[in-house]
């Protein structure tokens, strides 16, 4: 017999009760015998939620997504819903992505919910997961859960929570229910559901998604300049196939190409290494067909359609890929240039951000004379910003890993109106005989030159997760002084919501949720930030350098100049 943690033994054998399946408990004794491992990770811990709902490999354990994880967080969701709405029919919808038992999934939460006598909207088939926040107010819905794990590996699925805004949950709500989940039993759960209560949404909830995602993008292009823009789109095997060409279509753009080896949702994404647009790599095959077809703009969506990743013509002529700070700021500037010339201002006007995304997004704000919110790192926090701030109107907003929000029918990031907004900028762009990478360019010239980088370090399982917390802690105890070179004059601690001046010794409170991130300031204008991820085992560094840029003809001096800077830092970083 393998020797086992008697703790995880004793988590391990709960699990082999009445209240599991067979299936369930089979795969347990198979793991005890031989497998102590796997048996370890699935009972170390609870799956949490962190910053983009609970993300988790499938399989049987409490640190697993499997019926029984996701049947006790709707148990735990149910019960707190009548007691926040105890006067109300209570209401909700589910969406869900391609992965793997994502509709089983799906039809396992409606059953529990309907079992408390909670009425279901459930997409009779798979959609993207900005649709599900919509249609939580087009539904006039309580909640909203999406089954979805992102662009996470095939092994993994997630659970995603919605409130009655339309944005995901966030404090107090968040930590009332994670609250009122823990204190259930697994034998508590209800999973015999009332199908009287289950109605099957489709087609109604996609038209009125695809018309307010078009009617917020209307900026009154001719039908030709619509037609002239030559666009490649690959949905890398998820969700968007169902909405995005519809959407372009509808909004004149018919002059695309679809990656068909990409086209039919998977949830082995057997094309791809990872389904990620933030990696060259899962872009190549539209890359490929950009080319082959003289493509102006080349963009793909992740399997549950929130994020996007583009590329456009660059100085050479060649398709490149923009960075999601990149994308942020042609959109936000496009956003509020169109806002600028609108009949209808709103007196009060603001962005989003977060505190991990360029600080290009301030320098944009202020040359606009806008104000230019910044919240944690995940959209629900830019969500939160539109019901925190109500007689404020809110323009668009996003953050560095290539997401954004165009105006509020949606409260989080939305790959469908994104992809219709990167491909209206590029048509009004090619009209005027530039491409988005020029345009970018011009805005490096107006606001300065801003260029970021990511460093993502894995660190799977328990191990892993104990190296992650112990380089934070490091980074606590001994906090930089110095980062290639250039001296450290301001620490961000957001554990401690504390921002101390090391010039003078201030120290200022941080006002907003405290969080486990850490960012420095140097003398020379660079940012680093680290943080673990809030959805994968990865600790991450954020890295922003800036120079002036005085005209178009020093751009490539400058760029090789701040790509020297990155290369220091991360040097200095040890990353």
């Amino acid at each position: 017999m393998v020797y086992h943690d008697p703790a995880i033994l004793e988590k391990a054998n709960a699990w082999l009760t009445a209240t599991f399946d067979e299936e369930t408990q089979q795969a347990i004794k198979e793991n005890i015998a031989h497998n102590p491992d796997e048996l370890a990770d699935s009972f170390y811990k609870n799956l949490e939620f962190g910053t983009g709902g609970m993300r988790g490999i499938m399989g049987a354990g409490t640190n697993r997504i499997n019926k029984y994880t996701l049947g006790k967080n709707t148990q735990g969701l149910s019960d707190y819903l009548h007691k926040q709405f105890p006067d109300k029919k209570i209401k909700v919808a589910i969406a869900y992505d391609c992965r793997h038992n994502s509709k089983e999934l799906a039809q396992v939460v409606a059953n529990v919910f309907s079992a408390n006598g909670i009425k279901v909207f459930l997409f009779s088939d798979l959609r993207p997961t900005p649709e599900l926040s919509f249609a939580v107010r087009h539904l006039d819905c309580q909640c909203g859960i999406v089954l979805t794990a992102s662009h996470n590996p095939p092994e993994y699925n997630g659970y995603k929570v919605y409130w009655e805004d339309g944005g995901q949950l966030v404090p107090p709500q968040d930590n009332e229910v994670i609250a009122t989940i823990d204190a259930l039993d697994f034998s508590a759960i209800k999973f015999n559901g009332d199908d009287s209560l289950i109605e099957l949404v489709d087609k109604e909830v996609d038209k009125a998604f695809v018309d307010a995602s078009v009617g917020n993008v209307s900026f009154g292009l001719t039908t030709e300049t619509k037609k002239e823009l030559n666009i490649v789109f690959t949905s890398l095997h998820g969700t968007s196939i169902t909405l995005v060409p519809d959407t372009l279509r509808q909004a004149g753009f018919t002059n695309l190409h679809i990656v068909k080896e990409q086209e039919v949702p998977d949830g082995n994404f057997p094309t791809v290494v990872s389904p990620n647009p933030e990696e060259t790599a899962a872009l190549k095959m539209a890359l490929e067909l950009g080319e082959e077809k003289s493509a102006d703009i080349v963009i793909g969506t992740d399997p549950d359609c929130d994020r996007l990743g583009i590329a456009v013509r660059g100085d050479d002529g060649k398709l490149t890929i923009l960075n999601g700070n990149q994308t942020m700021i042609l959109m936000t500037d496009y956003l509020l240039e169109r806002f600028r010339e609108s009949a209808n201002q709103h007196p009060a006007p603001f962005i989003g951000s977060t505190i991990v995304s360029t600080p290009m997004m301030d320098v944009l704000a202020d040359a606009y004379d806008v104000e230019c919110k910044t919240g944690l790192t995940g959209f629900k926090w830019i969500a939160k910003m539109i019901v925190d701030y109500p007689n404020q109107h809110f323009v668009g907003g996003g953050e560095e890993s290539f997401g954004y929000m165009v105006g509020d029918f949606v409260r989080d990031k939305d790959a469908v109106t994104a992809t219709l907004l990167a491909c209206t900028m590029a048509a009004q762009a090619k009209e005027q005989g530039q491409t988005l990478f020029e345009k970018l360019k011009t805005l490096y010239v107006k606001h300065g030159f801003y260029k970021e980088t990511l460093i993502a370090l894995v660190k799977k399982g328990q191990s892993g997760a104990e190296e992650i917390k112990q380089m934070l802690k490091d980074l606590r105890l001994e906090p930089m002084k110095e980062i290639n070179g250039s001296k450290v004059i301001r620490v961000e601690d957001y554990q401690s919501s504390t921002s101390r001046d090391l010039l003078t010794g201030e120290t200022t409170t941080i006002d907003v949720p405290k969080s486990n991130v850490l960012i420095f300031y140097t003398e020379d204008g660079s940012k680093v930030a680290a943080r673990p991820s809030g959805t994968e085992p990865k600790v991450k560094f954020y890295i922003s350098v800036n120079a002036p840029l005085a005209s178009l003809s020093e751009y490539d001096t400058i760029s090789a100049t701040l790509d020297k800077r990155l290369a220091g830092i991360k040097n200095a970083l040890g990353v």
